[in-house]
């Protein structure tokens, strides 16, 4: 057992494995009001440790959010989700990521939930949240709302979250084609959200993980105005700080309708540690 600096301020005493890979990474971030709003509702935040304990255990993480409600209540819902979030995983007791991850978003979501009902002001705000924790040989995902995560692999990009839309749900069931889902009205209506409700579910997935693994994390500001071939060819030529710049560019060339957010975190190397190589 050993004794683990406090994140954020909440103290806790894990049970953590052997450090045997860290992963290298080179990451860029960046978040635009856009061209019609008034205020930027969006967020991203990241967590590298630096103590090998945390390292091997809970990875580095990575989170983006997209609050809405107006009045500034998206911006605080946003705030709050995405540093609540960081805290709970990065000092959840749990040995399981994914474990950490759901409890993580769970408490995210009570404290939007419980400011909302408590603030009148404030009823109705909430946020997506889209995380990626790269522990060991692994990459979690974890996922409410529409905000996205891709990685790109050899070329070749893959969403690594489903949107939870009601356009999304209406096509899973096989009640209308992917073309009619992006002109649909209502290809926005979220169906699940933090904060929204006293509960939510999120998706939680794990992938493995490789050297040259290129992820983005992002707002739907830029995936509305940014088809994904364009995403692929821009994180696949430019390095990450020209990738990040230039697919907000994009965003805003494309109209700028929301605050657009990019987070591109490139994996370099594996490093062992300790244990397998």
């Amino acid at each position: 057992m050993s004794e683990v600096t406090p994140v954020y301020g909440i103290e806790a005493t894990l049970e953590w494995p052997a450090l045997q890979v860290v992963p290298k990474v080179t990451i860029a971030c960046k978040t635009d009001l856009g061209l019609v709003r008034e205020n930027n509702e969006d967020k991203f935040e990241y967590f590298l440790p630096e103590d090998s304990a945390r390292l091997a255990a809970r990875g580095l993480l990575f989170v983006v959010c997209d609050g809405m409600g107006g009045h500034e209540a998206g911006q605080i819902a946003s705030e709050l989700a995405s540093k609540r979030f960081i805290e709970g995983y990065m000092s959840n007791a749990s040995p399981s990521a994914a474990v950490a991850l759901r409890d993580a978003v769970k408490s995210a979501n009570r404290i939007v939930h419980d400011v909302a009902t408590a603030i009148p002001s404030r009823r109705g705000m909430g946020t997506t949240l889209s995380a990626l924790a790269l522990v060991q040989r692994s990459a979690w995902v974890a996922q409410v709302g529409d905000s996205r995560v891709y990685r790109l692999r050899e070329g070749e990009l893959e969403a690594l979250t489903i949107d939870h839309t009601w356009v999304q749900e209406t096509v899973d069931s096989g009640a209308m084609t992917q073309g009619e889902a992006e002109a649909h009205p209502y290809r926005h209506m979220l169906t699940r959200a933090i904060g929204t409700d006293r509960n939510v579910e999120p998706d939680v997935f794990e992938f493995d993980l490789l050297p040259g693994d290129v992820f983005l994390l992002c707002s739907d500001g830029l995936t509305n105005h940014v088809p994904e071939n364009v995403i692929a060819e821009r994180l696949g030529l430019e390095g990450v700080s020209d990738a990040c710049a230039s697919l907000i560019q994009q965003a805003l060339a494309g109209g700028g309708s929301d605050n657009a957010t990019a987070l591109v975190v490139r994996v370099d190397s594996l490093e062992s540690i300790a244990g397998d190589a």
